[in-house]
Parts: C-alpha cells; structure tokens; sequence
C-alpha cells in the first residue's frame, strides 16, 4: 500500500495496515546501521526541525540520527534558548519555522494536544514526538518492531502493561498498536493509576502485578511519572516497589521466553530490579536500536516519496 499521510500524529489515526507499512520500512532501513558509513543519499536536500519542550534522550537523539542516516538536514532548536522564553506563542514559533521552508516538524509538547494544533495550521508535515498525557507513537512503532523480532508476530500475544498508566503517553499508545494488531493487553497498577476509560480501550484491567505478568509473552515496565503528578498516588515509593516493582521472582509466573520491556528512563529499583533490567530477558537496548530504525521508517514516509493528501 502506498503511504498518504502527510502528519503522524498518533497510533489511534492508524490503520493495522499502515502499521504493518512502517514497520516493514524500519526493517529494511535496520541494515543501515550496520555499514562503516552509516549514511544513504535518500532525503538529501530535506530539512527536518526538531522542536522540543519537554527533556528528551533517546527519542531526539534518535530522530536526529535517523535523519542523518538519511542524508537530511536537521535544525534541532532548544527551547530554552528560543523566543518561546520571552513569551512568543507555540503558533507563531511554528509559523516563522516554516517560514524557512522545512520538510517536516517534530515536536514533543507538554500539552496534549499540541501536534494536532500545528498540524492543522502548517503546510509542512508535523511529527508527534510526545504530547503531554496523550500519545507517543513513535516509541509505540518500536516497541512492535522489537516484539514482533523477538517473537516472529504480534497477533495472539499476551502483552502485560504495568504501572503509572495515568500519567503514561506510551501506554496510551501502545495499548493502541498492540491491540490493533491482534494482541492482549493487560494492564495493572494501584487503582489510582489505572483511569476508568481503560474498559473503553479493548484492555483487562486488574491491580496485582503478579495476575498482569501470569502467562505473558510481554512485560512492559513503565516509569512513575513524578512529574506529572499533582500529588501522590501511593503512600511510598518503597510501598509501590514492593508492590508493582518487577523482580525475577515474578518471571516464573510469565512464559519461558518472556520478554522485558521500559521505555525509558529507568528508575531502578523502583518499577524494576536492576537484575531484571539487565538480565537475558530484557531487551530494553534493542527497544532504542529500534528507535532509529523506526523513526528513519517515518521520515522516509512522510517526506521521501510524492505529495501526502
């Protein structure tokens, strides 16, 4: 199938085939990495903008990366050191960037949303790098390209999701993708985490992490998200490891080739033991290989080819 969209914006505007699409270019784009000369000519003369106003690692470094894989120009502007500290707005920041003739912006944004109001205003395409608490589905793209190496396929997969998935974009967004592409989801948390609309979303919902992680192909570990909280959700963090903190005891309840995954960053100690963390199960390194791969699969998409609709 031929790829129209003109912004990714996030997994529920998806289709499973148009999943299925990225994830086959980010395979074929994996070898790349590989050569001495980790470049091709392909968006030669492209101009990528990076536009973050959230911290960020792996997920900027690698669209950065990627882009210079594929031979793109990249402008990675630090907002802290832009207009946007002297009071200019978020729509007049993306109007005098594409002013200077980009090819695409991404951007991550504290406030959900944020992509959506840009995509709908700029003629270049915009890609959600993250939006507040709403989706991130780049980081989601990965996570099924590393799954579906690891296991060979995604439908019929029992995947358990465990943690702060109030406060969670990358929840979000994989509860999406992998549902869209035929697996179970469990979902588990304190019940303060766990928001009502999850029964809407397709997942199960239960509050012990040992019932989530019983008969899993996939354990996804997320980060407690301290700073999106308004106030506690638990009474300690020593209570909520002891609770929901995956140690190696748990992995005798999942299936002998479990796999363990975070999307970073990792509080060890806390959400997961550092055994775990660091152990043959866990394959949280090739998560942020993949991440290149995928997001070099994006760029190519969005503005490798012809006009997108």
């Amino acid at each position: 199938m031929a790829y129209q969209r003109k912004d990714l914006l996030g997994i529920e505007d998806l289709s499973a085939e148009e999943i299925q699409l990225i994830l086959d270019t980010a395979d074929s784009l994996k070898e790349i990495s590989t050569r001495s000369i980790k470049k091709v000519p392909t968006l030669r003369g492209k101009t990528v903008v990076t536009l973050f106003y959230e911290p960020s690692t792996r997920t900027r470094m690698s669209f950065e990366i990627a882009a210079k894989r594929l031979s793109a120009d990249t402008v990675n502007l630090t907002v802290a050191a832009s207009s946007a500290v002297k009071g200019e707005t978020l729509a007049d920041t993306a109007h005098n960037l594409e002013a200077m003739q980009p090819d695409l912006l991404i951007i991550r944004h504290q406030a959900s949303g944020a992509p959506h109001f840009l995509a709908r205003r700029l003629r270049c395409g915009v890609v959600n790098a993250g939006d507040g608490l709403h989706e991130h589905p780049t980081q989601a793209l990965l996570d099924l390209l590393t799954v579906r190496e690891a296991k060979g396929r995604l439908s019929g997969l029992k995947v358990a999701i465990i943690g702060d998935i109030a406060h969670s974009r990358v929840a979000r967004s994989n509860i999406r993708a992998f549902t869209k592409m035929g697996s179970e989801v469990t979902v588990a948390g304190p019940a303060t985490m766990l928001p009502p609309y999850l029964a809407t979303m397709g997942v199960k919902m239960v509050y012990s992490l040992e019932e989530a992680v019983r008969g899993a192909d996939v354990i996804m570990m997320l980060r407690l998200q301290l700073e999106r909280m308004g106030q506690w959700f638990f009474p300690t963090l020593r209570e909520y490891s002891a609770t929901f903190g995956l140690a190696l005891r748990h992995l005798a309840l999942a299936k002998e080739d479990v796999i363990i995954m975070h999307p970073g960053p990792i509080n060890r100690g806390v959400e997961i033991s550092p055994e775990v963390a660091d152990g043959p199960y866990s394959v949280i390194l090739e998560q942020v290989t993949n991440g290149v791969a995928v997001r070099m699969a994006v760029l190519l998409l969005h503005i490798g080819g012809g006009e997108k609709s």
